[in-house]
């Protein structure tokens, strides 16, 4: 049986007496709705309170692909002007703060440290703590569910739009959990209010809701997609595809040159809990090796609750660089930047000539442990029971 949840949105009754008469901007997307449909846009909108929009990466109405420039422009259903928090700046210029109240924020996330829209959320409560202005914040579950964090802690001095703050890869909390944490922790001291969701536990996936699922991001259809998605994304640091341009993005990567039957026999002789490996062919329609035939692998999850999509990546990854002369690392995005796979992983350890990967995740493990201690106060949804932690 599906558990009954409602997401902050659907709680808005409850906040309405608080908001009535405040000129509100709000940061969404196609994720923001309410169990019926109904988009915040839409809620906000006929109660006379929304004033503005604001965009992040891929657009409020999710009609760009991952890193395309958003532009201001007018929004065709509801006359309001939307502006821009990706691209050439991601604030909220003090001018327009002005005019607003409250800036509220509702996204689906997805659970990973190097989605942006946590960082899109982040500059706003800066920026509202400098004007004085309030954060309404309407949670959401973490669709990946929250027991565990996984991979890295970021180092700070690879800060950058996929990865902000010294977080875990899979950061173990909802995105308004998050909001508290680094208000906190980072001293922002914005005005933060947030609506919490109901009926959630943390060890529920988003699809063993009642919950309708929009896709959070064009690659990113399924909540399995989202999962692979925290080891699968550091394929974008390098020259193998992730499967964008395909049906199955990030639960497939490939090459023109991979040796796929090799990676998955060598990977799964480890036995990888909750996983297995299976070499297959695609062929991208846009991206990387776009209208190439790849030899890829996909990654079959068997197990969501002890599959570690981390750990399974970055072996898989580790061997495919050792064994084919072919892989590289993509070049910085800027010059005199980091390359991208720093910037995804939180760390330069990867590209070390001799990276080994048993020591790598076992010093990780110590940084995690202190990551989790440092979380758990923040916890919104009740302490995770003990066999949650084993």
């Amino acid at each position: 049986m599906r558990r009954t949840i409602q997401n902050g949105i659907d709680r808005l009754s409850d906040i309405l007496p608080t908001i009535s008469g405040a000129r509100i901007g709000l940061i969404t997307n196609p994720t923001g709705i309410d169990k019926n449909f109904r988009s915040t846009i839409d809620l906000l909108h006929d109660q006379g309170l929304l004033k503005c929009l604001f965009s992040p990466e891929h657009g409020v109405r999710g009609d760009l692909q991952a890193g395309a420039e958003v532009s201001f422009y007018t929004d065709s259903k509801t006359n309001l002007p939307v502006y821009s928090l990706y691209g050439s700046s991601p604030h909220i210029s003090a001018e327009l703060l002005q005019s607003l109240d409250v800036v509220a924020f509702d996204i689906q996330d997805v659970g990973a440290r190097f989605y942006t829209y946590l960082y899109t959320l982040s500059y706003a409560m800066q920026d509202c703590a400098k004007a004085g202005k309030d954060v309404l914040l309407f949670d959401r579950i973490n669709p990946i569910g929250a027991v565990k964090p996984e991979g890295t802690v970021l180092d700070p001095a690879f800060s950058s739009f996929v990865g902000r703050f010294p977080l875990a890869t899979r950061y173990n909390l909802t995105i308004g959990e998050y909001a508290h944490y680094i208000n906190d922790t980072q001293h922002i001291g914005c005005r933060l209010t947030v609506i919490n969701a109901e009926g959630w536990e943390r060890s529920c996936f988003y699809d063993e809701t009642d919950l309708p699922w929009i896709a959070p991001s064009p690659n990113l259809p399924s909540i399995d997609s989202c999962l692979c998605y925290i080891g699968t994304c550091l394929a974008e640091g390098t020259n193998l595809s992730e499967g964008r341009g395909t049906t199955r993005p990030f639960e497939i990567i490939g090459a023109p040159w991979l040796d796929a039957d090799r990676v998955s026999a060598q990977i799964n002789e480890q036995k990888l809990p909750g996983v297995k490996l299976r070499p297959c062919y695609f062929t991208p329609m846009f991206s990387k090796h776009a209208n190439a035939l790849c030899h890829g692998i996909q990654f079959h999850i068997t197990d969501r609750h002890t599959f570690r999509p981390f750990e399974t990546a970055l072996r898989t990854y580790d061997l495919i660089r050792k064994t084919h002369t072919e892989f590289s690392f993509l070049p910085p995005l800027k010059e005199n930047g980091k390359p991208f796979i720093d910037l995804l992983l939180g760390t330069d350890a990867f590209r070390d000539e001799n990276f080994d990967p048993d020591g790598f995740l076992k010093e990780q493990a110590k940084r995690l442990a202190e990551y989790e201690a440092s979380i758990t106060p923040y916890y919104q949804y009740g302490k995770l029971l003990k066999d949650n932690l084993d």
